[in-house]
C-alpha cells in the first residue's frame, strides 16, 4: 500500500491503492490521474480561498458593526450637552434604540455563534399581564402514528411548550398562546412535535400584526413612537418607546431582503421616475439638525408595477444616484436637477417633466399677472388635457394620437417660444421661464415619441409627498 509522495498535498486526496495496480497503469492513465488529482487540489484550494475571503468581509462587517454601536451607545449615555429641545431628543432616542437593535442582529447573524456581549445588558422579559385576553393556537404534528421504520405505534401525548405573543388590533391588546403538544412514542422512545412557528423577531413577544401596526403607525401615519407609547398605554399594556424601537430595528433588518428583492425589480423596468427631497437628521455632536436627503425611485407611471424604493443620504450629491442605479440603462423621468446630468452621458435617456416647466410659468403669472406666462399656460393645459384622455390607452395607441394630436400643439407651443423670447431682454423672469422650458424642449417632448413615459415626473412627488408631511408633524 502506498500514497501518492507529493508535497503539494496530491498524496492526501488520493486514495490507498495497490502499488501493484499503479505499476499496471500505463503512461497516459497515470497522467491522466495526477491531471485530476491536481484538478482537485486547485478545487480546494479555490474553496479555501473563498473561505477565507468570506472570513475576511465577515471580521471587517462585525468591527465595523461594533464600532458604530459603541458611537451609538456613547450618543444615547452620554448626550448631556446636546442642545435640542424635548421633542428632538425624543426622536433621537428612538432612532438611536432602532440602530443598536439592527445592529445587534446583524452581529448576531453574521458571528457564528451568539455574542455574550451582545446578551449581557438585554433585559429579562416580564410576562405579559394576566388580565390581557388569551387566544389559544394549537400546533400538534400531522400523524400521531410513530414514523420509525418497523414500528407504527400510536404515539401518547406526555406535555406541550406553550409561548405567547402580543398581538394587538387598534385599542385592543390580546395575547396569542402557541400551544406545541409533545407526542412520544412508548415502544421506541422518540420524541414528536409540531416546529416553531416563523416569528419576524426570533424568540420575541411581538406578532406581525403588532409590528405592522408600530411600523404603519411611525411611517405610513406619522407617529413617533413616544406617541405610539401614550396610545398602547392607554389600551392597557406601557410598551418603553425603547422596546418600540429596538423592534423597528429589528424589522429593518429582517425586511432588507424584501427592499433588495423590490430594488432589483424596479431595475428591471425601462423607464424610472427620481426624485429627492431634504429631510433633517438628528447628528449628535452637532447640537442641531444636519441636512440630508431622501433619493425616492418608482417604475414609470404606466408600467404595471407600483412601487416605491426610498434611498436614504447625507447629501444631495449625483453620485447617490449613480450608486443606487448601477448599470440600469433606460429612460430617466426626473427634473433639471444637476445630479442627474452625468447619468445622462452613460446611456440612461433622459425624459423632463412638464409640471416643473409649467410651475416656472405658473409662478410668473400670480406675482406678475404676466399675459406671456397666461397664454404658456393655456397651451400647457391643453397637452395635460390629451393627457387625460390618453391615460388608459395602451402604449403603442397613446403613442399614436400623440403623435396625432399632441405633436402639432407642442411645435405651435415651441415656435410661440422662440418668437416670444426674441422680444424679451435677457434676465427677466419671463425670460428666465422661458429660458427653462426652451433649454430642456428635447427632455420635455421625449413623452411624444414613446407611449410608455408620462408628460411629467408627479408620480414620483406624489410618493415623497408624505414624507414632507410627516416633517411638518415633528417626526
Amino acid at each position: 500500500m502506498c500514497q501518492w509522495p507529493d508535497a503539494t498535498g496530491l498524496g492526501k486526496l488520493l486514495p490507498m491503492v495497490n502499488a501493484q495496480h499503479l505499476d499496471s497503469l500505463s503512461a497516459e492513465q497515470l497522467r491522466a490521474l495526477a491531471a485530476e488529482l491536481i484538478a482537485q487540489v486547485a478545487q480546494r484550494e479555490q474553496a479555501i480561498a473563498a473561505k477565507d475571503c468570506e472570513l475576511k468581509y465577515r471580521q471587517a462587517k462585525i468591527d465595523q458593526l461594533t464600532h458604530e454601536m459603541a458611537v451609538l451607545k456613547r450618543w444615547k449615555f452620554g448626550r448631556s450637552g446636546e442642545r435640542l429641545d424635548p421633542a428632538q431628543l425624543s426622536l433621537l432616542d428612538e432612532t438611536i434604540d432602532a440602530d443598536i437593535a439592527a445592529i445587534e442582529l446583524e452581529l448576531q447573524e453574521l458571528a457564528p455563534t451568539p455574542r455574550a456581549v451582545a446578551q449581557a445588558g438585554q433585559p429579562k422579559r416580564v410576562a405579559l399581564p394576566p388580565g390581557l385576553r388569551r387566544v389559544e393556537i394549537a400546533h400538534e404534528p400531522e400523524s400521531t402514528v410513530c414514523t420509525t421504520p418497523g414500528c407504527g405505534c400510536a404515539l401518547k401525548r406526555i406535555g406541550e411548550d406553550v409561548s405567547e405573543k402580543l398581538d394587538y388590533t387598534p385599542g385592543v391588546f390580546t395575547v396569542e398562546r402557541h400551544v406545541r403538544g409533545k407526542w412520544a412514542c412508548v415502544r421506541c422512545q422518540t420524541l414528536t412535535q409540531a416546529p416553531v412557528p416563523a416569528q419576524v423577531i426570533d424568540k420575541g413577544i411581538p406578532t406581525a400584526g403588532l409590528l405592522a401596526q408600530v411600523l404603519v403607525a411611525k411611517y405610513a401615519d406619522h407617529l413617533p413612537l413616544y406617541r405610539q407609547e401614550n396610545i398602547f398605554a392607554r389600551a392597557g399594556l406601557a410598551l418603553a418607546r425603547s422596546t418600540l424601537g429596538a423592534w423597528v430595528g429589528m424589522c429593518g433588518v429582517q425586511l432588507q431582503p424584501l427592499v433588495d428583492a423590490l430594488k432589483e425589480e424596479l431595475l428591471s423596468h425601462a423607464v424610472l421616475h427620481a426624485d429627492e427631497t431634504p429631510v433633517p437628521m438628528l447628528k449628535p455632536g452637532n447640537k442641531k439638525t444636519h441636512r440630508a436627503y431622501l433619493w425616492t425611485y418608482a417604475p414609470g407611471a404606466f408600467e404595471e408595477l407600483k412601487a416605491v424604493v426610498y434611498d436614504f443620504c447625507e447629501s444631495r450629491a449625483g453620485a447617490h444616484a449613480r450608486s443606487f442605479l448601477g448599470d440600469w440603462q433606460g429612460t430617466l423621468v426626473c427634473d433639471d436637477y444637476v445630479a442627474y446630468k452625468q447619468l445622462f452621458t452613460q446611456g440612461i435617456v433622459e425624459s423632463g417633466c412638464m409640471a416643473h416647466a409649467r410651475r416656472h410659468f405658473f409662478e410668473l403669472h400670480v406675482n406678475h399677472q404676466s399675459q406671456i406666462a397666461a397664454q404658456a399656460l393655456q397651451y400647457i393645459a391643453q397637452l395635460y388635457e390629451f393627457e387625460r384622455e390618453f391615460k388608459s390607452l395602451r402604449a403603442d395607441e397613446r403613442q399614436r394620437i400623440r403623435q396625432a394630436r399632441s405633436k402639432p400643439l407642442a411645435d405651435a407651443l415651441h415656435q410661440w417660444m422662440v418668437l416670444q423670447r426674441s422680444q424679451i431682454l435677457d434676465g427677466s423672469a419671463t425670460a428666465k421661464a422661458l429660458d427653462y422650458s426652451l433649454r430642456r424642449w428635447g427632455a420635455l417632448m421625449r413623452f411624444l415619441d414613446d407611449g410608455q413615459l408620462p408628460i411629467d415626473n408627479n408620480w414620483v412627488e406624489n410618493q415623497i409627498r408624505p414624507v414632507a408631511v410627516a416633517m411638518k408633524l415633528g417626526t
